[in-house]
């Protein structure tokens, strides 16, 4: 009975070097996880945004090439010329807004793969003091 008095009480255990491995390891492991599925989220939302653009340009051109088809059939006897300058200008001011906003949202994007960036955030903060 004395002796079990005597005994220390017992230590938890200290966390082995091959523990703490493993927890990087699955650490790694959900992170690579979570790239993956983004990446692929991306890539098929980059294909079917390529897909509809295409598609909307080529009808959008033949919309273009028809109307301007009827302008200069319609001023073809009295305003030929003018008329051609003046759907050649309509033309350029579309391409001008047009390349302005595009480079407007190349500039805004919203960055890629934020979720992940998230994720490693969060980890920095539960593992740093």
């Amino acid at each position: 009975m004395d002796d079990d008095l005597q005994q220390p009480a017992a230590e938890p255990p200290k966390p082995s070097l091959k523990k703490l491995g493993g927890a990087f390891v699955g650490l790694l492991q959900g992170h690579l996880e979570l790239l993956g599925i983004e990446f692929q989220e991306e890539k098929s939302r980059s294909f079917r945004l390529f897909v509809f653009s295409g598609l909307s340009l080529i009808f959008g051109l033949l919309v273009l090439l028809g109307l301007s088809t009827v302008v200069l059939i319609a001023f073809w006897d009295t305003y030929r010329l003018p008329a051609a300058i003046g759907l050649c200008v309509v033309y350029a001011l579309a391409l001008l807004a047009c390349v302005m906003k595009a480079m407007r949202l190349a500039r805004d994007g919203e960055l890629p793969f934020r979720a992940t960036m998230a994720e490693l955030a969060r980890n920095k903060e539960r593992l740093l003091p």
